[in-house]
């Protein structure tokens, strides 16, 4: 459990800050890692899809910013943040986002995976930036060409391996959440982000896919005994891995056409853990969202 006092506002913002001005639109958050200024569309109805262009903040990673006055402000406006995002896919950089889980529960552990996926389609991950998370997993910062559009997803590639692209964002490092500190890896913070090696970006862009078209098409299937196992998964969740199991399991549920439906049950399930309901609930909403293709604000990052 990370301890946070009145100074870590303002090392928040000081992170930020250093971050924009290597050319990285950050925005902040809080110590759930979620956007920490509330949207301002909350009490009234929502305008469709606005992305920040009603002018006013509160839009999550689409205010993230590398104008230095412009991030003063943000934080001004959310003087509880204790860390900042990223937004990945945006220029110069287009970050691509690399996040290994180091979760028992996926039988090997994601960095495994990445290299077996290495061999497998013959590339190399350069010698990059690389995050080390409070649950001791890693981020792997890459860099895409102004032609790709790298989507988000939570496990596709591999179990353990999310991607945050386009409308995503990363946790940056020096950030505070309530379960520890995101940290530069030693022998990192002199590097800059390696670009993607073409053969992972054609993993990454390529088309999801999808099962084929049934009688009922167009309807959700019923949770059965797969929404079942999805439950227990996040039963058997430990301390440390609460957010992250029920994370995993909500983009199951979507990807398969029946979150919603399941939503309930793996709120009760994480609650029954000692998640808060109100993490919970956002955790499912951020799969929904990334599942969906919606805005891509998944929730953390990790």
């Amino acid at each position: 459990m990370a301890i946070i006092d009145r100074q870590t506002p303002t090392l928040a913002l000081a992170h930020a800050l250093a971050a924009a001005e290597r050319g990285l639109p950050v925005f902040p958050l809080s110590a759930t890692k979620v956007p920490a200024l509330r949207s301002p569309h909350r009490d009234g109805q929502r305008p469709a899809h606005c992305r920040g262009e009603c002018g006013l903040p509160g839009h999550g990673v689409h205010d993230a910013t590398t104008d230095p006055s412009a991030v003063r402000a943000l934080f001004a406006a959310a003087p509880r943040a204790t860390g900042y995002g990223i937004a990945c896919g945006r220029a110069p950089h287009r970050l691509i986002g690399i996040d290994l889980d180091v979760d028992p529960a996926y039988g090997s552990d994601a960095a495994g995976s990445l290299r077996q996926l290495a061999l497998q389609h013959l590339f190399t991950i350069p010698p990059t930036v690389t995050v080390l998370t409070p649950s001791g997993g890693r981020h792997l910062w890459l860099t895409g060409p102004a032609d790709a559009t790298v989507p988000n997803s939570a496990g596709r590639l591999a179990p353990g391996i999310d991607i945050r692209g386009s409308g995503g964002y990363l946790v940056g490092p020096g950030s505070v959440t309530a379960h520890g500190h995101y940290r530069l890896a030693p022998g990192t913070a002199h590097l800059t982000p390696a670009p993607c090696p073409r053969a992972l970006l054609r993993l990454l862009t390529q088309p999801r896919r999808t099962a084929a078209p049934s009688a009922t098409a167009g309807t959700p299937h019923a949770p059965g005994r797969r929404g079942e196992g999805l439950v227990q998964f996040v039963l058997a969740a430990h301390k440390g891995q609460r957010n992250t199991r029920l994370f995993w399991a909500a983009c199951r549920a979507y990807e398969h056409g029946f979150g919603d439906a399941l939503a309930d049950a793996l709120t009760a399930a994480a609650v029954r853990t000692g998640l808060p309901e109100d993490e919970a609930r956002a955790a499912i909403a951020s799969a929904a969202r990334l599942t969906s293709g919606r805005d891509g604000e998944a929730n953390g990052a990790a």
